[in-house]
């Protein structure tokens, strides 16, 4: 008869903050002011909003609102409805609405051509192409049209409470308004549930039809630890951008909007980053390899195995925050030998108002064999069941 194993609930185990860290922090960041008429920044990870100029207003977005175009074609692409290998045809619409004779961002999708749907979402994330975004709403909805109303189920669901949708491109409507804190969530949103597709974002350039074409970003050349989003212009909106940047475990994300220049929107995005970076102070909470605690094991050679950080583990915060920080370590158990040694067991997080703003994988810092003895299996049950250990 096969032994069962007795699963424990998840093990939380707290840790002040004040013991681990007692480096000196700071004084507040003195206030600032951004020159854009509508700004916001936050942290990526909790969504706790350090810093907002008229942020609710329905603005027009520009190309900034090609976020929601992306975020749909993500999700769908997640659920397994579309592939990334299938093909839009580029009607006469999106050729002359969105290609090079409209004098707007654009691929140079050859009219009636077929794309695929990868390089369709490259050529609108890093040449800002009307064409594809076009094609793309088209081949999802049967008529742009049709996807805006995609758009506003999406946005409902995202809790986007000041924002409506005309078109897929962000070109000028009256009907298509959204509000910098509503682009900062789309874009959190982004980059929590679609990592691998948020990478696009910081690619430097696309090359399609033998024409190649830089990111529009300009965070990107030379702002350290930028790698993201999107860009937006017309005469009606001004400059705008969404912009993303990690240092020290800590992503923000901001979004400036109703700029003048393409230099005021790099100068003022660069200074409200920098602004929200220089609040923080980096606190080591671990070593590479450091114990953080230890896991049960059932069924091995040795009843505990420790857990470790593979890595260094880092963390920027604010005064404010590190007053209300806590550590947190979790994992299921016990955990079932035969157990290798680097494998992940758990999780270490910073949380802050109970909101994660770090975390990093625990592991296990050595093997642990499993025993032939099915008595011994048996009476590690019992131990795990009476006593917990």
């Amino acid at each position: 008869m096969r032994n069962s194993v007795v699963k424990l609930s998840l093990v939380i185990i707290a840790l002040s903050f004040a013991l681990i860290c007692n480096r000196a922090f700071a004084q507040d960041t003195p206030p600032f002011e951004s020159q854009a008429k509508e700004a916001i920044l936050i942290d990526a990870k909790s969504g706790a909003v350090f810093y907002e100029k008229d942020a609710d207003s329905s603005i027009p977005p520009a190309s900034m609102s090609k976020l929601m175009t992306q975020t749909i074609v993500f999700d769908e692409l997640k659920a397994g409805n579309l592939k990334l290998n299938q093909e839009f045809t580029i009607s006469e619409d999106a050729w002359r609405r969105g290609g090079a004779a409209a004098g707007g961002s654009t691929m140079y999708a050859e009219l009636n051509s077929r794309i695929k749907l990868d390089d369709l979402i490259h050529g609108a994330i890093i040449q800002s192409a009307n064409d594809a975004c076009i094609a793309i709403a088209e081949g999802i909805s049967g008529s742009e049209q049709a996807f805006t109303r995609l758009m506003a189920e999406k946005a409902k669901k995202l809790g986007l409470t000041n924002s409506t949708f005309a078109n897929a491109t962000g070109l000028p409507d009256p009907g298509h308004r959204m509000s910098v804190r509503d682009l900062s969530i789309l874009a959190r949103y982004i980059v929590t549930n679609h990592p691998d597709y948020f990478k696009i974002y910081g690619q430097p350039e696309f090359t399609w039809n033998k024409i190649t074409q830089q990111n529009r970003n300009p965070l990107l050349k030379d702002y350290p630890g930028a790698d993201g989003m999107k860009t937006g212009y017309t005469k009606e909106a001004g400059y705008g951008l969404v912009g993303t940047a990690t240092r020290d475990g800590r992503r923000l994300i901001m979004v400036v909007a109703g700029l003048s220049s393409i230099n005021d929107r790099k100068t003022e995005a660069q200074k409200l980053l920098d602004w929200g970076f220089n609040q923080f102070k980096t606190v080591e909470l671990y070593e590479a390899g450091e114990t953080v605690s230890k896991a049960r094991v059932w069924g091995g050679t040795e009843r505990w195995v420790n857990l470790i950080t593979a890595n260094a583990f880092k963390v920027a915060l604010s005064p404010q925050e590190q007053g209300k920080a806590e550590v947190k370590m979790s994992y299921t158990g016990p955990i079932i030998a035969p157990i290798k040694l680097g494998q992940q067991v758990g999780t270490v997080r910073i949380l802050v108002d109970g909101k994660i703003v770090s975390e990093m994988p625990l592991t296990t810092a050595t093997e642990v064999p499993a025993v032939d003895s099915m008595w011994k299996k048996a009476l590690d049950s019992a131990l795990i069941m009476v006593f917990g250990t």
